[in-house]
């Protein structure tokens, strides 16, 4: 099942760990070198490891670390600390609040358009969302990516939120491992999951595919610091042009063959059943923003969701928040 990361992605972790406690292991001195932090999800880490295995990063002359991180507020503090110079593809409501608040950070491309998730069950007696008043729904730390996500998606159909109990119980990986263990009555999982929910003996609820139900909900962007535009600006440019080109790749059926290898390396236990679901879900959904481009309508939406959690007081102009120049000028080198 695909929360079986490999030991590869889990030694990966642990560098990211160190990164964020201080910098510990850091390259230094290079002008190529750059330090990037992506959320740990399964398809992200897919994603660093075909990114590595196709040298996107070296083509554009970069020596850089990918390190994957299960705690968007470690990305922030290693930004802040400059033990990260970049998060080109994580979850980025965290920055609006920060922002507000007086951080100097900045968005600078879109990821990852699409929700990757959806909302399953092993218990019998859920059949729909509005099942899910009075049950236990797993998420991560509420305000989280996935806490926003499954309380957008249950207030879209009516749900009264005040009768769910939301749990706290760690990652996407760990959610769904408790949805299939029946701990939780319902949580998130891969929305590559959909179709074949019977193998994992849950079954999806209906309307609770989010990357069906929230379009417009952007799953991962990428952000900086102020400080690392002005400093590094060619640098970032150059990691967005390798993303850029690492997102046009996986949209070509020719790259399946590359994708499932990048995938069997971080998921060795996984099912060939598994691996091809994933790829094909990719090919249907196309989440990826191939151009880096981020319309300021999405970022109002973001900011909507952070002001109905009432974790940020005010909507922010798209000009403080978010610089499309980086974007713009990685295009060029694609």
């Amino acid at each position: 099942m695909t929360e079986r990361i490999s030991r590869r992605a889990m030694l990966r972790l642990s560098g990211a760990a160190l990164l964020a406690a201080g910098g510990c292991g850091r390259a230094s001195g290079s002008s190529k070198a750059v330090h990037i932090a992506t959320a740990s999800g399964g398809l992200n880490q897919t994603m660093s490891e075909l990114l590595r295995q196709q040298k996107f990063l070296e083509s554009f002359d970069l020596t850089a670390d990918v390190l994957a991180m299960a705690d968007g507020s470690k990305i922030v503090g290693g930004i802040y600390s400059g033990s990260i110079d970049v998060s080109p593809m994580s979850g980025f409501g965290q920055v609006f609040p920060a922002v507000e608040r007086g951080a100097d950070l900045k968005i600078i491309n879109a990821a990852t358009l699409t929700p990757w998730q959806a909302l399953f069950t092993a218990k019998p007696n859920v059949g729909s969302l509005k099942d899910l008043e009075g049950k236990v729904v797993g998420v991560g730390a509420l305000g989280s990516l996935v806490h926003q996500l499954t309380v957008t998606l249950l207030r879209k159909y009516s749900v009264d939120i005040s009768a769910v109990r939301f749990v706290n119980i760690g990652s996407s990986a760990d959610i769904f491992k408790g949805v299939a263990a029946g701990t939780v009555d319902a949580g998130a999982g891969p929305a590559s999951f959909v179709d074949d929910a019977e193998s994992y003996k849950v079954h999806a609820i209906p309307n609770g595919n989010m990357s069906v139900e929230l379009k417009d909900f952007t799953y991962q962007a990428g952000w900086t610091s102020k400080r690392v535009i002005e400093t590094k600006r060619d640098v970032l440019v150059r990691v967005l042009a390798a993303y850029a080109k690492l997102f046009r790749f996986v949209e070509q059926p020719s790259s399946q063959e590359a994708y499932l290898r990048a995938r069997k390396a971080v998921f060795p236990n996984a099912t060939e059943r598994e691996h091809l679901t994933e790829w094909n879900h990719l090919q249907t959904v196309k989440p990826f923003a191939p151009d880096l481009m981020l319309s300021p309508e999405r970022v109002r939406y973001m900011q909507q969701i952070n002001l109905d959690f009432k974790i940020q007081n005010e909507m922010l102009p798209f000009e403080r928040v978010v610089d499309m120049s980086l974007a713009q000028e990685a295009q060029k080198l694609t």
